[in-house]
Order: structure tokens, then sequence, then C-alpha cells
């Protein structure tokens, strides 16, 4: 029996912005701690989106297809954070049933250009075949499969250097590039501010990405664990967020928790 795949991150954007005046920013959780019942208690949070990161965070294939496999139950839409534009891993994750990709570090048309390469098959891209044995395809089970596949994946490229914000609109206006996502941590050392997401150059620059994206038509989204700095993004005109991550809630809540009960202990002690 024919199987049909769920929407992708293109598609969500799409819904959303077709609200006119009423269309809202996409919310989304960064899921760093590798484990399939974190994403899932994530993914049950009301949340639009949850990303699995493979850059940052200890997650090989078969922890991202444990976690792909436990959002799958849940209407929220997930991304995966592939580690680099490796044309092999993109081909590996895509086979693991992604429909969602976030590629760091693109700092120019051509490399988003690559990324766009290595999702699609040939005779647009380089996509390795191999649906037949693959949870892509839900083992061929999803009809029309290698001829419908860009339209059951989505790209979202990184921009998060100097050079990545000089060539924003560039990159935005790249064939198959459906989102521009801003990481502001890696750009604020890009422009020797390391540390400083808040400092007004960072923001400045931002807010350039922004602009370029947004005349290239393509959504532009952002990095933002600071609330007031997310909630300024939104009225910038993001049109998806990343609002905190699951290592870091547990980080910052356990020791709100520890310090309402051991107000004299220090923190290392």
């Amino acid at each position: 029996m024919p199987l049909r795949l769920t929407p992708t991150f293109r598609d969500a954007l799409a819904t959303e912005q077709a609200h006119g005046d009423a269309a809202r920013p996409l919310v989304g959780l960064w899921v760093c701690t590798g484990s399939p019942l974190v994403a899932e208690i994530c993914a049950g949070s009301g949340v639009d989106w949850v990303l699995v990161d493979m850059e940052h965070a200890p997650n090989g294939l078969e922890s991202v297809l444990a976690q792909l496999q436990a959002l799958a139950a849940y209407p929220v839409t997930p991304v995966v954070r592939v580690p680099a534009a490796d044309p092999v891993l993109i081909t590996q994750v895509l086979d693991l049933g992604a429909q969602n990709l976030l590629v760091p570090m693109v700092s120019t048309a051509d490399e988003a250009r690559a990324v766009v390469e290595a999702v699609r098959y040939p005779p647009h891209g380089r996509r390795g075949v191999g649906g037949a044995l693959a949870r892509s395809t839900r083992w061929s089970r999803v009809d029309g499969y290698l001829r419908d596949a860009d339209r059951h994946v989505s790209v979202v490229v990184q921009v998060e250097t100097a050079q990545g914000v000089d060539a924003a609109g560039e990159i935005a206006a790249v064939d198959g590039v459906d989102g521009v996502f801003v990481g502001p941590s890696d750009l604020a050392a890009s422009l020797g501010r390391l540390g400083q997401q808040d400092h007004p150059d960072v923001v400045a620059a931002v807010h350039r990405t922004f602009d370029a994206v947004r005349a290239a038509g393509t959504p532009v989204g952002v990095n933002a664990f600071d609330p007031a700095l997310a909630d300024a993004y939104v009225q910038a005109g993001a049109s998806f967020v990343a609002v905190g991550a699951d290592v870091v809630l547990l980080a910052r809540g356990s020791e709100r928790l520890a310090a309402r009960f051991t107000p004299d202990r220090p923190p290392d002690a």
C-alpha cells in the first residue's frame, strides 16, 4: 500500500506565510542530548519544529534515526543539522528519512549550490540512489519517491560568517535553497566578538542578513536563546526562530532549582 510522507519545513513555512498579516514565526527547539526520549519530550511541548544536531552534539546515524522515529509520532517538523556539507553524509542522513536539512557554514552562493546538488538526484544533483534500501522511501512504499524526491526534501543553509553576511542575498537566491538560518554564535566569532551574540555589531549583521534574504523572497530564521533577542528578531522579520536547546534548559533549570534549595553552596562544590 503506497505511503505518504509528511509535509516538509518548506511546506510548513509556506503554510504559515499564507496567513498574511496573521502569520507568526515557526518556533523551534534544539536537541543536543542524542536522546530519543528527550527529543520526544521536546516534540510534545507545542513547538513547531525540533532540530536534531549532528554538528555540536554526540549524534551519529543511529541516534539520528532513533530520534527521527521518536519525533514521527508528533505534529512537529523534524530538522537535522548535518556537521558539514559532505555529500556522502547528506545522502546517508536523507536515506535515514530526514526530510529537512540544515547545513552549517555556507558563506557563498557556490557553496549553497553544492549543498543543493548533494540533496538532489541526478541529473540535477549527485545524491546517491539507494531508495529501495532506505527509510526515506519507506522501502519503496512511497509511490514515485525518486521522481518526486525534491518535493519531499527541504534545504536550509546556515549563514554564520562575515563573508556569508555579504553574500546572503546571492545565497538566498540559489534555486533549491528553501531558507537561510543565521547563526549568531559563529557570526560573532567571525566578527571578532567571540561569545558576544548580543553585541551591536553582531545584531546589525544579523539584520543585514535578514534584509538581504527577505529581499530575495526567501524565508529567514535565526538562533536566539535569549528571549529578548528572539522577540527583537521576530519583529525584524524572522520566519522561524530556535528559542532554546534541551541541554541549556536542563542546565539552567537544574541550577535554578539547586540554588533555590542550597543557596549557600557554591555551584562547583
